[in-house]
């Protein structure tokens, strides 16, 4: 063999002595590097986990918040508009849409015009109108010579008397058409304009130019209202009428804004009972002043007894032991307290604490069985 093969065949030798030399520390490194513990420290209350503790990721906490214990359970109703500051307009006269002056969202004042409509029956008010005209005029004309003539002794005191009954038959007729015009409301060439009598927001529409509209339909060409004020109706059950009053407070929650609650007061309790459902209808005010809730909204109604505010903490976060009640608070990041509280009233959803927990506190409300395991475990 030559001397540069032998040469070649060392290094080769050497080199593959050196790569499974570094094989074998690799593997042995591995094999000797000590795994992360997760460290779990229990107490006889307390109970902390390292930051990177599966556990944490099981749990959900909440901050505790304050509100009046509920008089009854929640109630289903929905937000209506109110109808005090509220204009369903239709049109009383027949016709077809000419001009469109406003859309849905526009602000209107007060018999600020919203569409024109080219009437026949407009236009044979405004005939009629001047037809009375005419012929009052020409009574009045009339009266006048006949009350020279009597008054000169030229006529018999009938006639004066005939002349002066056709005068104000004439002055009822044209009253009475002066009035049809005015009940249909403003006039521009022609055209009748369909307008508000209260001011507010264009929340629906139901014509455009071209739209037949008839004086029989029921349906409301334009709704005028105040979106910031609105109504709830609830049916309360015939069993709870005697804890909802006049002036009573209420949280509105809606399924659009599941973490709000909106406040409302009883403004009318009906005074008839459904004999169907043995319900009475409730209706309240609500502040829409940001304008989230529209009419037509499910909505859940919650009347609430007194004014004092309790912490609160859903039920799923409370665990019982015999005649004991614990709810697990969080200390610090990873640091869990289980601690005795007191339900002053619990509910389908939530629990009402008189003590045990404050306002501001927070509190485990998933994952409170895995931590009680926790605890009970050796």
């Amino acid at each position: 063999m030559s001397l540069i093969k032998k040469i070649i065949l060392f290094i080769s030798l050497v080199f593959l002595t050196s790569l499974m030399v570094f094989k074998i520390l690799e593997t042995t490194k591995i094999k000797t590097q000590k795994k992360p513990e997760v460290s779990v420290t229990k107490e006889s209350n307390l109970i902390k986990y390292e930051s990177n503790a599966p556990q944490l990721a099981y749990l959900k906490i909440t901050t505790v918040e304050k509100a009046p214990i509920p008089a009854i359970e929640a109630l289903q109703g929905y937000i209506t508009y109110n109808e005090d500051l509220t204009a369903r307009i239709t049109s009383p006269v027949g016709g077809r849409v000419t001009q469109i002056f406003a859309k849905v969202g526009d602000k209107t004042k007060s018999n600020q015009p919203l569409a024109a409509i080219d009437s026949p029956d407009f236009g044979q008010a405004n005939a009629d109108v001047m037809k009375a005209q005419s012929d009052l005029k020409l009574k009045q004309q009339s009266f006048e010579r006949t009350k020279t003539l009597f008054e000169g002794e030229v006529i018999p005191k009938k006639e004066f008397e005939a002349s002066e009954a056709d005068l104000k038959q004439a002055e009822a007729e044209y009253q009475r058409a002066l009035g049809r015009i005015k009940n249909y409301g403003l006039s521009k060439e022609n055209n009748f304009i369909l307008s508000s009598k209260v001011a507010g927001v264009v929340t629906e529409r139901q014509i455009n130019p071209g739209s037949e509209v008839k004086p029989d339909n029921t349906t409301p060409l334009f709704i005028v209202s105040d979106p910031k004020k609105l109504w709830v109706n609830i049916e309360v059950p015939e069993k709870d009428l005697h804890k909802i009053s006049l002036g009573q407070h209420l949280n509105i929650e809606a399924s659009a804004y599941p973490h709000e609650a909106f406040k409302a007061k009883v403004i009318l309790i009906a005074k008839v009972l459904d004999p169907d459902t043995r319900r009475v209808v409730v209706r309240c005010d609500i502040d829409n002043t940001d304008e989230k809730l529209k009419p037509q909204m499910y909505i859940y109604a919650t009347p609430l007894d007194g004014e004092e505010n309790f912490p609160f903490v859903p039920n799923d976060a409370v665990i019982t032991e015999g005649v004991k009640n614990f709810i697990f608070v969080e200390r610090s990041p990873g640091v869990i307290e289980k601690r005795n509280i007191k339900i002053v009233h619990q509910g389908h959803i939530n629990s009402f604490i008189s003590e045990g927990v404050h306002e501001g506190e927070r509190v485990v409300t998933t994952g409170a069985l895995l931590l009680n395991s926790e605890f009970s475990s050796n």
